[in-house]
């Protein structure tokens, strides 16, 4: 891996990257990079920077727009549950509907197959059911 600035937490980048992963992953995005950081601190640093700091912050598309590619990305992978679950409670974040999600996993079958794309419905079922018990958390379907 080249040298990165892995220790450079002060760096405009990497507060940036930081300022948009909370805003999108919202109380989750410290314990998600924290956990990174503990088995490979370069690594962490690459993945605050470079899709949060560079790609989330372009303005070309909106952040649902971006969440929503990226559960499909995550869809058609078929493996990286843990990452679909972080960007489904992302694009909830960022206005998203529940519908919406699952049209786009839905809309997924043709490339994935039946498989991959139900691993992601059972992913999105199941934060919808966590969300339903915390009546104020975003996406939830209880009134507030």
């Amino acid at each position: 891996m080249p040298n990165l600035p892995a220790n450079d937490e002060n760096s405009e980048i990497y507060q940036r990257g930081m300022e948009e992963i909370r805003k999108q992953l919202g109380p989750m995005a410290d314990t998600y990079i924290k956990t990174i950081k503990s088995v490979a601190p370069e690594f962490a640093w690459v993945n605050v920077t470079f899709p949060f700091a560079e790609l989330y912050t372009r303005k070309v598309l909106d952040l649902k727009t971006r969440e929503l590619c990226t559960v499909a990305a995550l869809t058609v992978q078929g493996f990286s549950l843990p990452e679909l679950k972080l960007h489904i409670n992302a694009a909830l974040r960022c206005g998203a509907s529940r519908e919406e999600v699952v049209e786009v996993i839905t809309q997924m079958i043709a490339y994935c197959g039946f498989p991959a794309a139900t691993q992601a419905i059972l992913t999105a079922k199941a934060i919808f059911e966590e969300l339903d018990q915390n009546k104020e958390a975003p996406g939830s379907s209880k009134k507030v």
